[in-house]
């Protein structure tokens, strides 16, 4: 028989364990917020998309910004704005390096994102984006969205669900991303060209033991969808270039840094 001492020795024991359990099996991971479809930014109709025209002068000046869905929140970053969608201002995966890369395109004479100073609270449409990227003086405007999915065996994961990692099965868990962008002209609307591209990473959920740890898949595959976009874009920007760039005599190709305020 334990003694009253005893008793209270082995129930406050019994506490510590099952806190330590409990605390394991409780460790959550909430997927990151959805991607925006580009094409509903627009609020123009058809018969004005037909006779829309192009008004960019090369070399360009473009401005970037990242948009998703509204309310937007990964396990590192959360968005700016409400409405139809939002904008990430800072770089969660995107390298100096892919900037820099895109920014050296030919007839670019400027280029970088824009400023969450500029953008208004309200985003209904792409013209509040278009409107930030006129004060820049930009020519075009490049948005991009990353539309992140989570499977766990056969079991798709939705935006903003959460994932109890403690209660996985040791079975595999992909994460898909696929990275898709769109470049506009700033006064007109115009759909200059599109550009899309894919990662995958899986893992077994074994080896999470942490949400810190999950976000990494989150974050590798984000960072390799972009890096897999980066060329499609260079490769839309040739031909944009090629159907409507007049050089100017005496202009130089490649890029600078779009300088704004902020």
């Amino acid at each position: 028989m334990l003694s009253g001492n005893s008793r209270s020795f082995s129930t406050a024991a019994l506490c510590v364990v099952l806190g330590l359990v409990l605390s394991g099996c409780g460790a959550n991971y909430t997927t990151p917020g959805g991607s925006v479809p580009l094409a509903d930014l627009t609020e123009t109709d058809i018969n004005e998309l037909l006779t829309t025209q192009p008004t960019a002068r090369f070399p360009a000046r473009i401005a970037v910004a990242r948009v998703q869905a509204p309310g937007y929140e990964s396990h590192r970053t959360t968005s700016f704005g409400t409405g139809r969608y939002s904008v990430v201002t800072t770089r969660d995966v995107e390298s100096d390096e892919s900037f820099e890369r895109m920014a050296a395109m030919p007839m670019v004479a400027g280029f970088g994102p824009l400023n969450r100073i500029l953008l208004p609270t309200e985003l209904e449409s792409i013209k509040a984006l278009r409107t930030a990227a006129a004060r820049l003086k930009a020519d075009v405007l490049l948005i991009y969205t990353f539309d992140t999915a989570f499977r766990v065996g056969e079991q798709h994961v939705a935006p903003l669900n959460v994932i109890a990692l403690g209660m996985l099965p040791n079975q595999e868990v992909a994460v898909t991303t696929t990275a898709s962008a769109a470049l506009f002209d700033v006064r007109t609307e115009f759909l200059y060209g599109l550009a899309e591209a894919t990662g995958r990473e899986s893992r077994y959920a074994s080896v999470w033991g942490s949400t810190d740890a999950v976000d990494e898949l989150r974050v590798v595959t984000e960072r390799k969808a972009f890096e897999a976009l980066v060329p499609e874009i260079e490769k839309a920007w040739a031909g944009i270039v090629e159907e409507h760039a007049v050089r100017p005599v005496g202009a130089a190709a490649g890029g600078v840094a779009l300088a704004g305020p902020g």
